[in-house]
């Protein structure tokens, strides 16, 4: 997991991988986790590396998570553009939830003429979770918490086979591109953004992972760029050239 991912399992996440395997020894018949690692490393295609990062990495999000980030970004970030076009990367973005929060946040913010300037990457190692957002379904309970005016705007309620879930709007859902990626792996997404989110994932890594990660991060921020990580992560003992600005949102000041 540490050479493909740079996720750092120490003793203490013993219960999560019990919790996140076990489906997977079940499925496949495997008798013990001796033998479902055997199995792992001889899989020549590939495949089973995959289903474990899926596994391993899928992690809990929400709609409208750290309401705080979301409402700088529409009192501050907006503001301070103009009319120049807001390129935003939802760097760690698992089921959707997030790239979707940022999509209506801006919609929201900006005029109607103004809302073809905006563009979202969302990316993520897990590709379980990334079939989830590309697919824009989510169970009711998931959407429970949007206010009703909200959810009215920007979501459509399923019908048939997806009754009893909730559907992101298709004017939403343009403006997001899905993509797989590890952070391990990345070089030069070969374009910069206004803002990145990256948020409750480099707590799964350790020091020298995550100075790799925010080096790729600052590397990807335009000038002026603002950088929203959790509220249960920091940057200290990381080198960096960002300025701290509010809890958790870092600015890029070099160009």
């Amino acid at each position: 997991m540490y050479e493909r991912s740079g996720i750092t399992l120490h003793s203490g996440k013993r219960a999560l991988v019990l919790a996140r395997l076990q489906k997977r020894l079940r499925s496949g018949g495997f008798g013990s986790f001796k033998d479902y690692l055997g199995y792992v490393e001889s899989d020549t295609s590939g495949a089973e590396v995959t289903a474990l990062l899926d596994a391993i990495a899928t992690n809990h999000t929400s709609f409208f998570r750290e309401p705080q980030h979301f409402e700088f970004l529409r009192s501050t970030v907006v503001p301070s553009h103009g009319n120049v076009p807001i390129r935003i990367w939802s760097a760690a973005c698992s089921s959707g939830e997030e790239p979707v929060t940022i999509a209506i946040t801006l919609l929201d913010a900006l005029e109607r003429n103004q809302r073809p300037r905006i563009r979202i990457l969302a990316s993520d190692l897990s590709t379980k979770a990334l079939t989830i957002a590309t697919s824009g379904i989510y169970k009711m309970e998931r959407v429970a918490g949007i206010p009703l005016d909200t959810l009215r705007r920007h979501f459509e309620r399923g019908l048939g086979s997806h009754a009893g879930q909730a559907r992101v709007a298709a004017h939403v859902r343009r403006l997001i591109e899905y993509r797989q990626l590890n952070f391990l792996e990345a070089g030069d997404l070969g374009e910069r953004f206004e803002v990145i989110f990256c948020r409750n994932v480099m707590i799964y890594f350790d020091r020298d992972i995550q100075q790799r990660v925010v080096s790729l991060l600052e590397r990807h921020l335009a000038p002026g760029g603002y950088l929203f990580i959790s509220h249960s992560e920091s940057l200290n003992g990381i080198s960096h050239g960002l300025r701290w600005v509010a809890p958790a949102i870092y600015q890029r000041v070099t160009a």
